[in-house]
C-alpha cells in the first residue's frame, strides 16, 4: 500500500533520483606482501588493500584464518596469473600451543569440548616433536576449506556434523621449540602445502595425553617471500596513493625460483603469437622465466629438442596472451 502524500508535499515536485557513481578502477600489476592482521579475513584485507589501491582486478596466494596473523601476498592484475606457484610454495609458521584443552574447531576459537590436566616436562615434548618431523600423515580439521560434495567442511562442522576425512601425507621440513611454560608451548613450523597447523597442535596434544589446541597462528615465510618485507594494511594507509604502487613488487617476483631466459625481439614476437621456438637447446626442461628487449613476458615450457612453447604469459601492448592449459 502506498503512503498517501499531503496536499503540500504533492504540491511539490519530486526531485529525480541521482544515479549511483561508478567506481572507476585503475589497472594495477604487481604483488603486494601484506602483514595481515589477527582478526581479519583474508578476503576482508584484499578488499581493503584493493580499495586503498583503487585496483581493477585483485586475488590472494593462499588464505590465512582470521584469527591468524602474518604474511598473505595479494596480487594485482597481471600478476594474479602466477598465484598458484605460492599455494604449492612450502611455508613456515610460528604458533603457540595451549595444553590441555581441547576445542570443537581446534583452535582458541572453537567451544571447549573437554578439558585435561597437564604435566608435561620438556624433554617430554621435545621426544614427543621428533615424531613429527619429515613426512607425516595429517587428518584434516572439521574446520576448514575442503569440499566434500560441493560442500565445505567447515558448513558440516557449524551444522554439527561430522564428515570423515581421509588422512593426507605432508612434510614438516623442520619443527623447532621456540618457548615452554607449564601448559603452553611456542613452536616454528616448516612445512609443506595443504599442512594444518590445528592438526597438528591437536595430534601433539592427544601424543602427550592432555590434548591441546591451536592458540595463536602467525605465518612468517611462503616460499622465497618474508614476513620482515611485508606491509601492514595501517601502513598501506598512511601512505600517500601517489607512493602506494611503489610497494608492490613486479610479477615476476612470484616466479623467481624458475631459470631465467631472455629472447631477442624476434622470438619474443613469436612466442607472443603463440608460436613453438626451437631454439636448439640441449639439456633443457621444465619452466622458465621469460623476458624479451622490453621485460617480463610469463613463463614457458621447455619440450623435446631444446623447443620452448608459452605456458603462462602476461597481457601486453600486443593483447592478452595466456597459453596456459
Amino acid at each position: 500500500m502506498t503512503e498517501a502524500r499531503s496536499p503540500e508535499a504533492a504540491a511539490r515536485p519530486r526531485r529525480p533520483k541521482q544515479p549511483q557513481r561508478k567506481i572507476v578502477r585503475r589497472l594495477v600489476d604487481g604483488v603486494l606482501l601484506l602483514d595481515k592482521p589477527q582478526g581479519v579475513s583474508s578476503n576482508g584485507a584484499l578488499q581493503a588493500a584493493r580499495r586503498l589501491l583503487n585496483a581493477a582486478k585483485a586475488g590472494h596466494t593462499g588464505t590465512l584464518d582470521p584469527m591468524a596473523s602474518g604474511l598473505l601476498p595479494l596480487t594485482f592484475g597481471e600478476a594474479t596469473k602466477f598465484s598458484q606457484m605460492l599455494l604449492d610454495a612450502d611455508k613456515t609458521y610460528e604458533a603457540v600451543v595451549q595444553l590441555g584443552v581441547e576445542t570443537d574447531s581446534g583452535d582458541a576459537e572453537g567451544a571447549v569440548l573437554a578439558r585435561h590436566p597437564v604435566a608435561v616436562e620438556r624433554p617430554q615434548l621435545e621426544a614427543v616433536l621428533e615424531r613429527f618431523r619429515g613426512e607425516i600423515e595429517q587428518v584434516p580439521p572439521m574446520y576448514s576449506a575442503l569440499k566434500r560434495n560441493g560442500k565445505a567442511l567447515y558448513e558440516y562442522a557449524r551444522a554439527g556434523i561430522e564428515v570423515e576425512r581421509e588422512a593426507r601425507r605432508v612434510t614438516i621440513h623442520a619443527l623447532d621449540l621456540l618457548d615452554f611454560a607449564s601448559d603452553s608451548f611456542t613452536i616454528r613450523v616448516a612445512c609443506s602445502k595443504g599442512t594444518y597447523i590445528r592438526s597438528l597442535a591437536m595430534d601433539i596434544g592427544t601424543a602427550l595425553g592432555c590434548g591441546a589446541h591451536l592458540a595463536a597462528l602467525r605465518r612468517t615465510r611462503i616460499g622465497s617471500f618474508d614476513v620482515a618485507n611485508a606491509v601492514s594494511l595501517d601502513a598501506l594507509e598512511a601512505c600517500a596513493a601517489e607512493e602506494r604502487d611503489g610497494l608492490l613488487a613486479s610479477a615476476d617476483a612470484l616466479v623467481a625460483v624458475y631459470p631465467e631466459l631472455r629472447l631477442d625481439a624476434e622470438q619474443a614476437r613469436g612466442l607472443l603469437q603463440g608460436r613453438v621456438l626451437s631454439l636448439g637447446r640441449a639439456d633443457t626442461e621444465g619452466l622458465v622465466r621469460v623476458y624479451g628487449p622490453k621485460g617480463f613476458l610469463g613463463l614457458g615450457q621447455w619440450q623435446d629438442g631444446g623447443k620452448l612453447a608459452a605456458r603462462r604469459l602476461i597481457a601486453t601492448d600486443g593483447g592478452a596472451l595466456d597459453a596456459s592449459a
